[in-house]
């Protein structure tokens, strides 16, 4: 990575294009513009031919200079570094503080490409490139530019290795809100890499960054335990943190869901997924009247039985008896 500096002092972390797919970029570039120059010279040889030597010349080297030099800063400054060849490559010209470049930029890259590329061949170029540190040419150094990757591999991401089994819950009690993401991704990489790491360089490494945890959780490792293994339990506590959390969030939205579709306060009280169960009305009995001269009998009345749960609530909006509606109310006498 290059240390580029923009105009506000931000370091931007830019992968110079290296000798090979810088060298590829001009070649497809230089087909490209050559085949076009051949194609255009005999469409003009054939255009010239009634012209005298003196005008056929003339008109050689404009349709050289504006070809073979004015197509590619043409190209560069409209499609702001990024010829076919760069294009194809992944590969793209900028400024030294990353911006993108200019007309000026790409006529200065242009006007010394036609020297040591053309005229030697790309000779000049190569060796150029090879002493720079960033692989830069000559008209790189004088336009202020740099060709830079803008196509990184994709970075392969490892999974931490899991602690101790007699380390997992240990750190249940740690407080880790004040650990910063940077420190995670520290602790996290060594994990990852400490296999590919110098035994001796990797336990001091560990031992650093184990001293940075108990700084901000403030509490001491457990006695005995190593460096690396600490490491490794913490992360992998701070790990189940998060999962839990994130369940906890995913089953509050489910709640909070269900709860909105129970269609507001209605059938409070009532058990869903329930079968509702139909209430038997009540029915009112009229005294009988006995003879003449007997002392009249109002007749005892026994409620009817409750029926069993059907299997699907009744249909209809009134029950057959005595013209009561389902709810259960009974009507005035």
């Amino acid at each position: 990575m290059s240390g580029v500096v923009t105009g506000d002092a931000v370091v931007l972390g830019l992968q110079p294009a290296r000798l090979p797919s810088r060298a590829l970029a001009v070649l497809i570039d230089l087909v490209v513009v050559w085949a076009a120059y051949l194609l255009i010279m005999l469409g003009l040889a054939v255009a010239t031919a009634s012209l005298d030597e003196a005008a056929v010349a003339a008109v050689s080297v404009a349709a050289f200079l504006l070809i073979l030099v004015g197509a590619p800063i043409a190209v560069e400054t409209l499609s702001h570094g990024r010829s076919l060849g760069k294009m194809a490559c992944g590969l793209r010209v900028v400024r030294d503080d990353g911006g993108p470049i200019r007309f000026r930029h790409a006529l200065v890259r242009g006007a010394m490409g036609v020297v040591e590329i053309l005229m030697t061949f790309g000779v000049v170029a190569c060796v150029a490139s090879l002493v720079s540190e960033r692989g830069r040419r000559l008209g790189d150094v004088f336009a202020g530019t740099l060709v830079v990757r803008e196509r990184m591999p994709a970075a392969r991401v490892l999974p931490v290795p899991p602690p101790p089994p007699w380390l997992v819950g240990r750190f249940a009690g740690l407080d880790l809100s004040a650990v910063p993401e940077a420190l995670w991704l520290e602790v996290r990489q060594y994990l990852t890499r400490a296999r590919e790491l110098d035994p001796a360089v990797g336990r001091r490494l560990a031992e650093r960054l184990a001293d940075e945890l108990v700084a901000r959780t403030g509490t001491p490792p457990p006695a005995g335990v190593p460096a690396y293994a600490y490491l490794a339990g913490v992360v992998a506590e701070r790990q189940a943190r998060d999962t839990r959390r994130a369940f906890t969030e995913a089953g509050a939205g489910a709640n909070v869901g269900n709860r909105t579709g129970d269609g507001g306060g209605f059938g409070a009280g009532r058990v869903f997924g329930a079968p509702a169960v139909a209430v038997p009305p009540v029915v009112a009995v009229p005294p009988v009247v006995p003879p003449s001269g007997a002392s009249p009998v109002t007749p005892s009345v026994t409620p009817p039985p409750v029926a069993s749960p059907p299997s699907a609530p009744p249909a209809g909006g009134s029950s057959s008896g005595g013209g009561s509606s389902a709810t259960g109310f009974v009507p005035p006498a």
